[in-house]
């Protein structure tokens, strides 16, 4: 049985903004490691978000525009980010937080919107 691609897709976008999200921010909670380090460890983590990232473009491209897909991968990223920054980084998610990512689910609305 095969998965609907928009499951495929946004498994894949959902799994690449966790790596991505790491790479990006991960290195955060330790600032004492030296800099080349965390680059490297960067680079690596973003291997694996490039080796699922790209095959949901690929799979997602036809059933979803490409705004579309950029549209749910920047919502995915921001929804992975909320969690990350709460639970990796303990910073507080701030009322001026939640609302400014919700207008952009309102913006992806407007984007998925058959006008």
């Amino acid at each position: 049985m095969q998965l609907p691609v928009p499951v495929v897709t946004v498994g894949l976008l959902l799994c690449s903004n966790v790596f991505m999200t790491f790479a990006w921010y991960g290195h955060l909670r330790y600032k004492g490691a030296a800099l080349p380090l965390v680059i490297l460890t960067s680079w690596g983590l973003a291997f694996f978000e490039y080796t699922l990232q790209v095959p949901a473009n690929r799979i997602g491209y036809g059933y979803f525009s490409a705004a579309e897909l950029k549209t749910v991968q920047e919502v995915i990223s921001l929804s992975v980010f909320m969690a990350f920054s709460v639970l990796w980084l303990h910073e507080p998610l701030r009322w001026n937080h939640v609302l400014g990512f919700a207008l952009i689910v309102v913006a992806a609305w407007v984007i998925f919107k058959k006008w």
